[in-house]
């Protein structure tokens, strides 16, 4: 990451600003569409490429070798007096947790269609959550010179998926041979559109489309009237209905050609909106009480949200920052509160910090400015404690922005150090990189010992992987994921357990009768006493169940624990001097041995309660490769208002070891899952081999 010692433009009044968040599909051509808007503005040169084929909103050289963004970009630009800093979420469904930072940290969404690959399910599953919110969209088809674009299906399918309020506002003018060489606009008078009965009909669309959301309720009479209606009111009208989430424009660019880039500038400043007009999220005060309501105001009391942490090697942590309330400014004290997600390794945490120098992004390359106000979005350099999700606001008025959704990561991965050096810088390592992602969590498995990095998916893990090796210089391996197998009696049993040792001075002496027999699922281990006669003190009773509990901790064939048996100690013998508790230790533990030795054991693997959400379509494919995984469909349910079927399963757990890639092929990006553990019941033959 380098800083650029030319300073940023100075920051411009909230009214001025547009915060825009580039969402589609991996390969839809979101980056290329931002190099072109930077290039257009003169932020960048040509594309913003240089010779090692990066591009101004890299951030990580895996993005370059994966070819496709696996995080969320930042580019400011300036046009027609106005700032607009452009996000680049990434398309890949692993890595939804950044998208979700990027849509937080915008005030607009601008969905970018292929023409050549059209729009997947995944995009029209955001399109709807974005709906859902109120958040202002568009949509751009890009890719129209390559072969095979077809944009007027691409058009079609953008009107058809995401609903109404969808309205194309040019038509493609191609020249010759083909290719794109400009946009003829859809509210020009008829007979300046050139393009026949088909450009008629689609601005007639365009126009009721936009007469519907105006509010002149006169517009409709004069249109039906036949009066030729003022394309400046048309275009006012236009951008109120855009401000307002209801009304969708679709435009058609060409980015490396720069058809359709100037056009689709304009309609950033003009009809997105600015963050005055979004509005703040809701706040709380960190002990969780009501806090008064937000509004973009300069003035007003700080609230800023860390939507992304880096930490590179020469600048440190770096944290980038949207701006709702009040201005930050460098070398002053905030408060940081952490929300936390106790169970991925991020705990709540309230501490003063004092901010560093602040920059305005340009991908890789910090712009240091003066200040960032409310709606504007900087860098932070040095927050030691600050992490993704979390609020800085001002020590005297403490105040807490609630968390964005965030994907449960289903995918293990163990690891362990390549080397002795390496295990010393392991731990920072992994803390630093906790900080950085949310969506990764960090388990020490105490039924295995493995260290588990639990990701999204397989395309998230190779990149927390290559963040670890790369950025963070650890060398890691990747190991198997052992699921925790357990035994448990075959049935019932009466064993001795004796432990008579003799070696000089103060013997060993403890012999114990038990009775043992499997215990119902989930009892654990059960230990009961029925001396009589005080054959074994009552002294010594607390070291003979002691002795079993460690010895079925241990288990006896390999490192599978014991579980789920009754044991009853029914008599024994004792000496005056040579017993002693660690001698009725050691006797108890050889009488569980004597168990397993009489009637032997059988494994049990471990089962989970699983929730499949997906949409409807997908029902009978999810529930073919659950049956396919051993699995137990326990009931459906339907959610007909947002086309979403829950399926749930009673699953073993080594059946969803590479499930979270399975599902994600099977709906197309569009399914998610959650899971709990269950229980544990027999395992298969092909399991239940000596550990």
């Amino acid at each position: 990451m380098a800083r650029d010692t030319a300073a940023a433009p100075a920051p411009r009044p909230a009214g001025k600003v547009r915060n825009v968040a580039l969402v589609g599909h991996s390969g839809a051509g979101k980056t290329t569409l931002a190099e072109a808007l930077l290039a257009a503005t003169g932020a960048v040169g040509r594309a913003g490429r240089v010779e090692d084929g990066t591009t101004c909103l890299d951030t990580e050289d895996v993005e370059v070798r994966q070819q496709r963004s696996v995080s969320l970009g930042v580019a400011t630009v300036e046009h027609a007096g106005h700032r607009i800093t452009l996000l680049d979420t990434p398309g890949s469904p692993d890595f939804v947790g950044e998208l979700r930072a990027g849509l937080r940290a915008a005030d607009s969404a601008l969905f970018v269609v292929s023409a050549v690959n059209g729009m997947d399910a995944a995009t029209v599953q955001l399109w709807e959550e974005c709906a859902a919110v109120g958040m202002p969209r568009a949509v751009v088809v890009t890719q129209v010179d390559r072969p095979r674009a077809d944009v007027d299906e691409a058009v079609r399918l953008a009107q058809l998926m995401l609903g109404e309020g969808v309205y194309p506002l040019h038509l493609v003018q191609r020249g010759p041979d083909g290719s794109a060489r400009g946009l003829l606009s859809l509210l020009d008078p008829p007979g300046d559109a050139g393009a026949g009965q088909e450009a008629d009909r689609l601005r007639a669309e365009l126009i009721e489309g936009i007469i519907g959301e105006s509010e002149d309720e006169t517009l409709m009479e004069r249109y039906l009237a036949g009066d030729e209606l003022v394309v400046a009111d048309l275009v006012a009208d236009l951008e109120t209905a855009v401000a307002r989430g209801h009304f969708h424009p679709v435009l058609c660019v060409s980015p490396l050609a720069g058809v359709g880039v100037p056009e689709l500038l304009d309609l950033l400043v003009s009809a997105f909106p600015c963050p005055m007009e979004h509005g703040c999220p809701p706040v709380t005060r960190p002990d969780g009480t009501p806090a008064p309501v937000l509004a973009c105001d300069p003035d007003g009391p700080l609230v800023a949200e860390v939507v992304k942490t880096t930490t590179d090697p020469y600048v440190g942590r770096v944290s980038l920052v949207r701006v709702f309330s009040g201005t930050l400014r460098p070398d002053v004290a905030v408060h940081v509160s952490g929300h936390g997600l106790a169970d991925r390794g991020h705990p709540d945490h309230d501490a003063d910090e004092r901010v560093g120098v602040l920059s305005a992004p340009l991908g890789a390359t910090l712009r240091p400015v003066s200040h960032c106000p409310a709606g504007d979005i900087c860098a932070v350099a040095r927050l030691t404690t600050a992490e993704t999700g979390d609020t800085l606001s001002s020590p005297e008025d403490p105040r807490l922005v609630p968390p964005w959704d965030l994907p449960v990561p289903q995918l293990p991965v163990a690891i362990e150090a390549a080397s002795h050096a390496d295990e010393d810088r392991m731990a920072t390592a992994l803390s630093r990189l906790v900080a950085e992602d949310p969506t990764v969590r960090l388990e020490r498995r105490p039924d295995t010992g493995q260290l588990l990095l639990w990701c999204v998916g397989d395309g998230h893990a190779e990149v927390v992987l290559d963040r670890l090796r790369g950025r963070h210089g650890v060398g890691v391996v990747t190991v198997p994921v052992r699921v925790p197998l357990v035994e448990t009696l075959c049935g019932p049993a009466r064993v001795t357990g004796r432990h008579v040792k003799q070696s000089g001075g103060h013997g060993q002496y403890a012999v114990v009768v038990v009775e043992g027999e499997p215990g119902p699922p989930g009892s654990g281990i059960v230990f009961e006493q029925r001396i009589v006669g005080g054959t074994v003190p009552s002294q010594y009773h607390a070291g003979v169940e002691k002795g079993i509990r460690m010895q079925a901790e241990r288990g006896v064939h390999g490192d599978r624990p014991i579980v789920d048996v009754r044991v009853t100690l029914v008599d024994g013998k004792a000496h005056s001097v040579d017993s002693s508790d660690a001698a009725f230790q050691a006797a108890g533990a050889l009488a569980l041995r004597e168990l397993v030795a009489a009637v032997g054991t059988r494994v049990l693997e471990p089962w989970c309660q699983v929730e499949v959400r997906v949409p409807g379509e997908y029902v009978g494919p999810v529930m073919s490769d659950l049956s396919a995984r051993r699995a137990r469909v326990t009931g459906t349910e339907a959610d007909p208002g947002r086309d979403v079927t829950t399926v749930r399963a009673e699953v073993p757990e080594v059946e969803l070891l590479g499930y979270p890639g399975v599902l994600r092929s099977v709906t197309h990006g569009t399914g998610s899952y959650d899971r709990r553990p269950l229980r544990y019941e027999p395992a298969p033959a092909a399991l239940a081999v000596p550990a």
